[in-house]
């Protein structure tokens, strides 16, 4: 018996369908207990952690400080506002 929802690709499959008609899956293909676990992107024992970091953030694991630019333009909204409220 097919899948309501394709856990290959997503796509809704109807009640009597031999194959996803999205991605062409079947039970052979893509719709076996393994398959959908496989698609689960789900890290398995052997994940390693530091590169995952390393080809995601390009090594760096803190964010950047924000520039004082960015502080002054803040600081001078803040004193617009209160100049206006107050006025």
């Amino acid at each position: 018996m097919p899948p309501v929802i394709c856990p290959n690709c997503g796509a809704t499959v109807p009640p009597k369908a031999k194959a996803c008609p999205g991605c062409g899956s079947d039970e052979k293909t893509g719709w076996s207990d393994s398959a959908h676990a496989d698609n689960l992107g789900i890290p398995d024992e052997d994940f390693d952690y530091e590169a995952f970091v390393k080809d995601e953030f390009g090594g760096r694991t803190k964010p950047r400080d924000m520039h004082w630019v960015w502080w002054l333009t803040a600081l001078l909204l803040v004193v617009l506002f209160l100049f206006f409220w107050f006025r």
